[in-house]
């Protein structure tokens, strides 16, 4: 199967800033950040409660408009994209693991795992779909319903929904959360092979020490801030960091 292999980086914030509201009450939760995620990586964004992870990971994913500065997703710029191009970028280029799964409760599980294709009314590269399917262990769960599978199945099924496009990232934001420490470990282990055989690139918002240390990269966060960028993480290394930044 060919690995995805892009020329540029998977995804990118420029001088990223984000603030809600106005006047005395306003509220900075990106203050200028600049970063970029280079393709074939598995990338965490850790930190405490209010310092930026998800406001960032959703701007770098286009579910939320940044105050100034730019996001990149390959050689596309967000902000020159219209609603319509915008909702086909997220549909094609993006794929997404939340921690509630989001499956549609009447669809079997194969029509889940296929559902960002049929909605831009792509078949897809069916062996591609296969070798996920196969990969994340659901062959013979394809025809149930997420209400006849366990958590760990329905995230497993999350998964694999989105690696059918192949799109050139996937955001999950705690997508072990919801899951005990048996199926987590399956989910991140999965979500390891998806990076290191086939060339995913993953970024994963997280405040489990354990799960970030699944990935090459740890970003830190602190007041809208990267305060720390960490190569090669250990769960041991990553709670003395956290603890340093106030966690």
């Amino acid at each position: 199967m060919s690995a995805i292999t892009p020329t540029t980086a998977a995804a990118a914030a420029i001088d990223a800033v984000k603030t809600y509201g106005s006047g005395d009450a306003a509220v900075t939760a990106l203050d200028h950040v600049s970063v970029e995620f280079a393709p074939g990586r598995f990338t965490a964004i850790m930190g405490p409660s209010g310092s930026g992870k998800s406001t960032l990971m959703h701007c770098l994913a286009g579910l939320d408009d940044l105050t100034s500065g730019d996001v990149m997703i390959g050689d596309t710029r967000l902000s020159t994209l219209n609603d319509r191009q915008l909702t086909e970028l997220r549909r094609t280029k993006v794929g997404f693991i939340f921690q509630s799964f989001n499956l549609i409760p009447t669809l079997t599980a194969e029509e889940n795992i296929v559902l960002p294709l049929t909605l831009g009314g792509r078949k897809g590269d069916q062996a591609w779909v296969d070798t996920v399917i196969d990969t994340v262990g659901l062959r013979d769960r394809l025809s149930h319903r997420p209400s006849e599978l366990s958590g760990g199945q329905q995230q497993r099924v999350a998964v694999a929904r989105a690696l059918a496009s192949q799109p050139t990232i996937i955001f999950a934001d705690e997508p072990t959360g919801n899951l005990d420490s048996n199926s987590g470990g399956e989910i991140l282990s999965f979500m390891r092979r998806a990076v290191d055989d086939f060339g995913q690139t993953i970024v994963m918002v997280t405040h489990d020490a354990n799960a970030a240390a699944t990935a090459d990269r740890i970003l830190f966060l602190n007041d809208g801030r990267i305060v720390h960028d960490m190569s090669e993480p250990t769960a041991e290394r990553v709670l003395d960091t956290m603890k340093s930044i106030g966690s």
